[in-house]
């Protein structure tokens, strides 16, 4: 398997782990999981010249926002990943270690608090939340489990495929 390749089981693996955790999160914790529909919707809007909401919750749906919603947080896991990769150097692939990849999950943790958040009417981190300690928090918390998916999906690839 070429890096490229891997770099994309690496992103996909480590958001699949997100999902598995915003699972165990909502029936653990009771937090609602994130809405990808949304997420699309905010991307859905972009080639309409819209890149910031009051509420993206109040703009009006668009036709499979829901599916560019999740194809978006997937395709972002991906860049993340080429980023690692692009920073700890193509051979992390073959020998990944624990540091880089959590460093990573710690720094993609800026999107939704300076980008997407703030885009999408929530506020920088979150501010225009209800709870904006405890979303920051699971945000946090979040990107971190991204990092350590990182590194067990680049662990996996490299023990199996490589």
């Amino acid at each position: 398997m070429d890096t490229s390749m891997a770099v994309v089981t690496i992103g996909a693996g480590a958001t699949a782990l997100v999902d598995l955790w915003t699972i165990v999160r909502a029936r653990v914790l009771g937090v609602k999981a994130p809405d990808y529909a949304l997420v699309g919707r905010w991307f859905a809007y972009m080639p309409r010249g819209r890149f910031r909401h009051p509420s993206i919750a109040a703009s009006a749906s668009l036709p499979g926002e829901r599916a560019v919603g999740w194809i978006a947080h997937y395709a972002t896991g991906v860049v993340f990943a080429a980023l690692l990769v692009a920073f700890a150097g193509d051979e992390w692939v073959s020998t990944p270690t624990f540091l880089p990849a959590l460093a990573m999950g710690a720094a993609t943790v800026a999107a939704p608090f300076l980008l997407m958040q703030p885009a999408m009417g929530a506020g920088i981190g979150a501010s225009r939340t209800p709870r904006p300690a405890a979303a920051r928090l699971h945000s946090v918390v979040t990107h971190l489990v991204f990092g350590v998916g990182l590194y067990l999906s680049a662990w996996l690839t490299s023990a199996t495929l490589l």
